[in-house]
């Protein structure tokens, strides 16, 4: 066990870009990830700021609310990124923490971390900056150290390409002496004793053998390849996507082409139900598409591109793509966004 767990701490090091950050791995889920960073950091009554740009960033914002921090919520447009301005406009001195998801899952929105960490510095305020990574985490640029994040959490069914059942997270300086002098009650979600052990090679409970072994793989596979390599295959992939996407003669949710997302895209539909094409992607075509989160139902439909993934599997989800939305009403000549990502790839190459 201990060379297993030490083998762990250094490539989650590795993948975090973090030389000062702690691993902790908590059985759970990125919601138990957001209630550890929230419960060892903040203490009942005290303030944070979050953005409400998506599903996942409204839930993160929720749980804080639930574990009795005072939260100030700026709603955005979902497909919208949290901006510099954002950060300078709301950002006072009685927030504790802010809370950012880097990249929304719900709305194929990546927002730039860098921007934030400017606005937070510009306003000369200095709180814990929280940050969900949960699909941006190996397949999306991520520095903690360099973007002075305190906390980021994950979980491993996304680019750390495992099921479900890990929630990790990398726990900077300023969090872990937050975590000795907070208030809020924990227990099991306490990543003191778990930091301490993992130390050591152990875990103060019961872990998850068979996920470790198998984040153990993961990790060693993200670095023979290469994260720089892993970063510009997600990018290779994500624009031959949205090409098709574009091809197709459809929006994509994200508002700024800038800012949207190599790990998935979040296309918009008004012809159709979304939720229609989902269906009949999985039952006609055996095809797994992400159906639209929350106020976005019936009007978005995801696809993901990220974790082990290459060219030709993106090109058999197009063509399934393309083969649902003609099935379930929306007018699309076939084969034309398949052929605007092969000539993307071909450009490549």
């Amino acid at each position: 066990m201990p060379s297993l767990v030490g083998e762990i701490r250094t490539g989650l090091r590795s993948i975090f870009k973090s030389e000062q950050g702690e691993p902790a791995i908590f059985s759970g889920s990125g919601t138990g990830a957001w209630e550890a960073s929230l419960v060892n950091t903040l203490s009942p009554g005290e303030r944070v700021l979050s953005f409400e740009n998506g599903h996942f960033a409204r839930l993160y914002a929720e749980a804080a609310r639930q574990l009795g921090m005072q939260v100030d919520e700026i709603k955005l447009r979902w497909g919208d990124a949290v901006t510099e301005s954002d950060i300078e406009a709301n950002l006072g001195p009685e927030h504790r923490a802010v809370l950012v998801v880097h990249n929304e899952t719900s709305t194929g929105v990546t927002t730039d971390l860098v921007a934030v960490r400017r606005g937070i510095d510009r306003t000369g305020h200095d709180p814990l900056l929280l940050v969900d990574v949960v699909s941006s985490l190996g397949s999306i640029d991520f520095r903690m150290d360099e973007w002075r994040v305190d906390v980021a959490l994950t979980g491993t069914q996304k680019g750390l390409m495992l099921p479900p059942g890990g929630a990790i997270l990398c726990v900077g300086p300023r969090a872990l002496a937050a975590a000795e002098k907070n208030r809020a009650p924990r227990y099991f979600y306490d990543w003191r004793p778990v930091i301490r052990d993992m130390q050591q090679g152990f875990f103060p409970y019961t872990p998850a053998t068979l996920l470790l072994f198998g984040l153990r793989e993961a990790l060693r596979m993200l670095l023979e390849e290469g994260l720089d390599n892993v970063l510009a295959r997600h990018g290779r992939l994500a624009q031959a996507t949205r090409d098709a996407v574009r091809a197709w003669g459809l929006p994509l949710l994200a508002s700024e082409a800038a800012r949207a997302s190599n790990s998935l895209t979040a296309v918009v539909v008004d012809k159709v139900d979304s939720n229609k094409v989902v269906k009949v992607a999985a039952e006609r075509l055996n095809l797994a598409l992400g159906v639209g989160l929350g106020q976005l139902r019936g009007r978005v439909f995801r696809i993901g591109h990220l974790g082990s993934l290459n060219e030709l599997e993106v090109l058999a989800t197009l063509a399934g793509t393309e083969l649902a939305l003609k099935y379930s009403g929306q007018e699309i000549e076939l084969g034309i966004g398949v052929a605007a990502a092969q000539r993307f790839f071909a450009e490549c190459v």
